[in-house]
């Protein structure tokens, strides 16, 4: 498998769709992509990758009644409140690169692409399950390059099927 490990930051166009949820069965709908408005998302795995690269953990000897021992424990402390939020908007802020095409519906105006619309856009629900499915369609779209890449590198130079060496 061939990736290029300096497309990790770039992000992906995708026309928005909207959606809705279906009440009888409670899935998820998908409309169809609009050509006039688009977003650049990319995956937040560095920026996941990154933040808990961070993070420091905190050690406690704990009293084991099994053992009878004193057992040496690591875990990372959790976020208050407004640091889950911040973290939250920050991640909202990485993924979404750009966007072009969405306008306001009182002024008209389109909206400009910054940190305080992603995250405005970000409480709109049928926006943040447009995020969330091309994040899916991000993360499948590896696989599925590495399934063709496998069927096609099962040619030899001439051309022809190779088989494997008998044992």
């Amino acid at each position: 498998m061939y990736l290029d490990l300096d497309l990790q930051q770039e992000g992906e166009w995708f026309n928005f769709f909207g959606s809705h949820i279906n009440e009888t069965t409670g899935d998820v709908v998908y409309g169809e992509p609009v050509k006039d408005a688009r977003v650049k998302i990319r995956s937040m795995t560095p920026f996941i990758e990154e933040r808990v690269s961070g993070r420091k953990r905190q050690y406690e000897h704990i009293y084991n009644p099994k053992t009878r021992s004193m057992e040496r424990i690591s875990y990372f402390p959790e976020l208050s409140i407004d640091e889950l939020k911040a973290e939250r908007e920050d991640t909202w802020d990485y993924i979404i690169q750009d966007f072009e095409g969405f306008r306001d519906s009182k002024t008209k105006k389109e909206i400009p692409c910054n940190r305080e619309n992603k995250i405005k856009m970000m409480r709109v629900p049928a926006f943040d399950r447009f995020v969330a499915r091309c994040l899916q369609i991000l993360s499948t779209s590896g696989v599925q390059t590495q399934e063709a890449e496998s069927k096609n590198s099962l040619t030899g130079s001439s051309g022809q099927t190779t088989k494997p060496d008998p044992e």
